[in-house]
């Protein structure tokens, strides 16, 4: 059984997490897994939304600690962030096509902040976030160091970080850590909806604008600015747009291509 499953649909990727007997824990095999399913799904053209989410009760319990505490296994920690995390939340960030985590349950340590570095985060009303790491000694990598403070502030951001609180869906929503909550019940169906909706979007447009957000994290005012300037030509210039502009006028759905 694969450690990674992906499935194609209506333009959308869905790349589930499918160690469940592990809360889909990471391993070396599934971390390097998931990066190459990332890669795939960045160069297919038939995919113009992704979707992470996981098998079971969980989203990602973070690292598999079985692993690294035995010594046939264990590949060392400097491997582990350099091979395995930080290249997956770089592809995150670089892939230029909506990726939304769809967190159906606890989102643990690394589990948490891949979920964070994602373009749109859901959650089951059931789902909970926890910065796992003080409560073995570690500190909170794969970007949460990065990306949580920025999402909900210093403060709250480093008292999560230190005291290990486990956080609601709810409260999580409240915060600014995610998008929406989703019943359980229609969770799946939502999620689908929304993937469904990006891909048909201007994912051309999409793809600049998450440049834009990621640049935006270190730029200047005067640097961001002449970034809008430069990709939004760059979006005048696309299929997408004279498509949309024409779609206006003609008083008609757009067919958004990607280009």
């Amino acid at each position: 059984m694969p450690s990674i499953e992906l499935q194609i649909e209506n333009g959308v990727a869905k790349i589930t997490f499918n160690r469940p007997e592990t809360f889909n824990s990471f391993n070396r095999e599934m971390a390097l897994l998931l990066q190459k399913t990332l890669d795939e799904c960045s160069v297919n053209s038939e995919v113009r939304a992704i979707i992470l989410t996981g098998n079971g009760k969980a989203f990602c319990a973070g690292q598999d600690l079985k692993e690294v505490t035995s010594p046939e296994l264990n590949p060392g920690f400097r491997k582990i962030l350099e091979e395995h995390y930080n290249p997956i939340i770089e592809r995150i960030r670089a892939i230029e096509k909506p990726i939304i985590a769809a967190v159906n349950g606890v989102a643990a340590g690394a589990g948490a902040n891949i979920a964070l570095a994602c373009d749109i985060v859901v959650a089951s009303e059931t789902a909970s976030f926890i910065q796992a790491f003080s409560k073995i000694g570690l500190i909170p990598d794969s970007a949460g160091t990065f990306f949580l403070p920025r999402l909900i502030g210093f403060q709250k951001a480093s008292a999560l970080m230190m005291l290990g609180d486990k956080v609601s869906a709810k409260d999580a929503e409240q915060l600014g850590m995610l998008y929406k909550v989703f019943s359980v019940e229609t969770f799946h169906e939502e999620v689908n909806a929304l993937g469904i909706q990006l891909a048909q979007m201007p994912t051309k447009a999409l793809g600049l604008t998450k440049r834009l957000l990621n640049q935006s994290l270190t730029h200047n005012l005067k640097e961001q600015l002449a970034m809008e300037s430069d990709l939004q030509i760059e979006a005048a210039e696309s299929e997408d747009y004279a498509e949309g502009v024409n779609a206006f006028i003609e008083k008609r759905k757009p067919v958004f291509k990607g280009k």
